[in-house]
């Protein structure tokens, strides 16, 4: 007596890529990075900072120094990068006036991208069926007042692109969310980009020199962002904790 062939399952690598395919690609890319710093370093014998110097002056010295900045800065998000740095190192190149120009530039082409990953590739999130409670009131007010909501998100720092993830995911103006995503991070933007900016020596110096004008107008700003940040964080304290305490009591 025979039995059939109890079928096997299949490896779908076009499925396993589908599904990771931006961990993929970051882990490709920065594999491809560091081994041609690695050799360029050994055979420069460079060090990080002689390195860093070296790609500052080589950016500073092109006229497509600001293009490749900005290009590096829209892609960052596939590449899981954190945007601080790229902002301090915006001053660094290009001075406090024009780095805030091509960080606010970068910084929003990079926010519409992560905005366009989740938007076509986070079918399904937080729909109506799966999300109740704080979470489904939270997802309908982001629809319904997405300029203020997401404009709230930034000025209280939440995760720069786990909210313009969040905002794909919830199909929500594209307009109300990259005009809220460019005015929340004016703040913060430039007390970054001023703090590259003061910066004036070389990286290899031993002690750089800073420009003591606009590192405080870089600590200034970033006074403000904090303080904008603690003012809209106690405000939405107060209607998340009604609405716990609403559902609380319905449930009762």
């Amino acid at each position: 007596m025979t039995t059939p062939d109890t079928p096997r399952p299949k490896f779908a690598l076009t499925t396993l890529f589908s599904q990771h395919w931006q961990k993929i690609v970051s882990a490709g890319v920065w594999l491809a990075i560091i081994v041609s710093y690695t050799l360029y370093a050994r055979a420069h014998a460079l060090t990080p900072l002689a390195a860093a110097q070296t790609l500052a002056d080589t950016i500073r010295g092109t006229a497509y120094g600001p293009l490749i900045y900005i290009v590096v800065y829209a892609l960052r998000p596939l590449l899981f990068f954190p945007g601080t740095p790229l902002t301090v190192a915006g001053g660094f190149l290009f001075g406090p006036i024009f780095g805030v120009i091509y960080t606010v530039i970068g910084s929003n082409n990079s926010a519409m991208l992560s905005y366009v990953v989740g938007r076509y590739f986070g079918q399904g999130v937080f729909s109506s069926e799966t999300s109740t409670g704080v979470i489904h009131r939270f997802t309908e007010r982001l629809r319904q007042s997405s300029f203020e909501t997401v404009l709230t998100m930034r000025f209280i720092f939440l995760p720069y692109d786990l909210v313009s993830y969040l905002c794909g995911f919830l199909k929500i103006d594209w307009r109300a969310f990259l005009l809220a995503s460019a005015l929340g991070t004016i703040p913060g933007t430039i007390s970054f980009v001023a703090l590259g900016a003061s910066i004036t020596g070389k990286l290899t110096d031993f002690t750089p020199q800073l420009d003591p004008l606009t590192l405080g107008v870089g600590v200034l700003m970033f006074v403000l962002s904090l303080v904008l940040s603690r003012y809209f964080r106690r405000r939405e304290a107060k209607p998340i904790s009604e609405t716990i305490i609403n559902e609380s009591s319905t449930a009762e």
